[in-house]
């Protein structure tokens, strides 16, 4: 495994020309076929990666709340006194915070740079704006080694496995291992939860297969999660959701591993949906089920998974599929007929049946983003983004603490 092949999910960026600031983040929405970066130099920016998914996963989350505040803080604020400059900021973190209600970092990484603030009070203002953006950055490099600790304790509930599978008439050495979602490197700000576990066991030469979810309906684990891993050199299949129960009934699953959004006080853990069906399953064919999740993810305010307000998606995730992609014209004729779209910017172009594509240059090509309509016109669409699994349906929790039963991983934290 070849870690320098990822590149980083989130980063703060300082010119030393101009002095300029600016957090940089890979745009998820249009990877694997597209790897544009964002650079955010306000904190509406970062929110509207955080609304949009062009920035998704729990630790990342965190981390982008972190630099939300500061960027704010670094580019935008005027406030001249501290009282104005800490009500402001709780302002900006409580407005981060509400973006998306279920992933517990989101909230945690902002209150965590407005906390800073107000026990600094007593400084100067620039001296506490400068140390918000350290605080900021900290956030960003404590997360990469929560999930190296991840890695670490996930690959010891592995050290006596030698499981032996025949697939496809061919024996392979090591653990089968089944994953949903993205609970990788582009979930955190490096690294990964989950994908950090199998990162560190196939170091070890102890992996043999990864079976990767699509995930349904934005299809993380499709795009995302394969992506990692074919990059990584690590041996995976992509199979449809509805395909987990077959693999494992024939016995080609050694374990499931998952990521989480949050975790509550009982065990129970809220992630992307789908999750609880895995695990029901994973149950009914004996295999084991383990969460990795770094400390910052667990909620022990929240007392079971009942407590948890769920995010609900826009509905076009699942009445139709997006698509993003590069148009190279093979032509002179082609060339000028998008020149002529584009030559105000970017063309929204009117469709029939709620269809939509805007055209845009992008170099010396045009750029496309299009949603299609694949349901009937008024359908009605439920599209919850997570579900919860009962702890009782967990084997066990990792955390950058250890490895936890359910109903332990509340007292890991205090």
């Amino acid at each position: 495994m070849d870690e320098s092949v990822l590149p980083r999910t989130i980063w703060w960026e300082t010119d030393e020309k101009t002095g300029a600031s600016g957090v940089y983040l890979i745009d998820q929405s249009r990877l694997p076929l597209q790897g544009d970066v964002l650079c955010c130099n306000t904190h509406e920016g970062i929110c509207v990666a955080i609304a949009t998914m062009a920035l998704r996963g729990a630790p990342a989350l965190g981390v982008a709340a972190a630099f939300a505040c500061a960027i704010w803080s670094e580019n935008e604020s005027e406030e001249t006194t501290v009282a104005s400059y800490i009500t402001a900021l709780d302002a900006i973190a409580e407005k981060v915070s509400s973006l998306r209600p279920t992933a517990v970092n989101l909230a945690r990484g902002a209150s965590r740079i407005s906390g800073y603030a107000h026990a600094q009070s007593d400084r100067p203002l620039s001296e506490i704006k400068a140390g918000v953006v350290a605080e900021a950055k900290a956030v960003c490099e404590e997360d990469e080694a929560l999930c190296r600790a991840i890695g670490e304790y996930g690959a010891s509930v592995f050290k006596d496995t030698e499981a032996i599978r025949e697939l496809d008439g061919e024996y392979s050495g090591g653990v089968h291992l089944m994953t949903h979602c993205n609970a990788g490197s582009l979930a955190t700000a490096y690294f990964g939860t989950a994908l950090g576990v199998i990162r560190t066991l196939d170091s070890q030469e102890k992996v043999a297969q990864v079976w990767v979810c699509e995930t349904r309906p934005v299809n993380q684990g499709a795009r995302l999660t394969t992506w990692e891993l074919m990059a990584d050199g690590i041996p995976s299949v992509l199979i449809c959701d509805d395909m987990a129960a077959d693999v494992m009934a024939r016995g080609w699953v050694d374990a499931v591993i998952v990521g989480a959004d949050r975790i509550c006080a009982n065990g129970d853990v809220v992630n992307k949906i789908g999750t609880y069906g895995l695990a029901c399953l994973a149950s009914l064919h004996d295999i084991p089920f383990y969460v990795a999740a770094p400390h910052t993810t667990l909620d022990p305010s929240c007392a079971s998974g009942s407590d948890v307000k769920i995010e609900q998606r826009d509905p076009r995730e699942v009445e139709g599929f997006a698509c993003t992609g590069i148009i190279l014209p093979d032509d002179a004729v082609a060339a000028r007929a998008f020149d002529s779209l584009t030559e105000k910017g970017t063309r929204e172009l009117k469709l029939k049946n709620g269809h939509r594509m805007d055209i845009s240059r992008k170099g010396g090509a045009y750029s496309f983003d299009a949603w299609m309509r694949t349901t009937p016109p008024g359908v009605l669409v439920y599209n919850p983004a997570f579900d919860i699994t009962p702890s009782k349906l967990i084997t066990a929790i990792i955390t950058d603490k250890g490895v936890f039963a359910p109903s332990e991983v509340a007292a890991s934290v205090e």
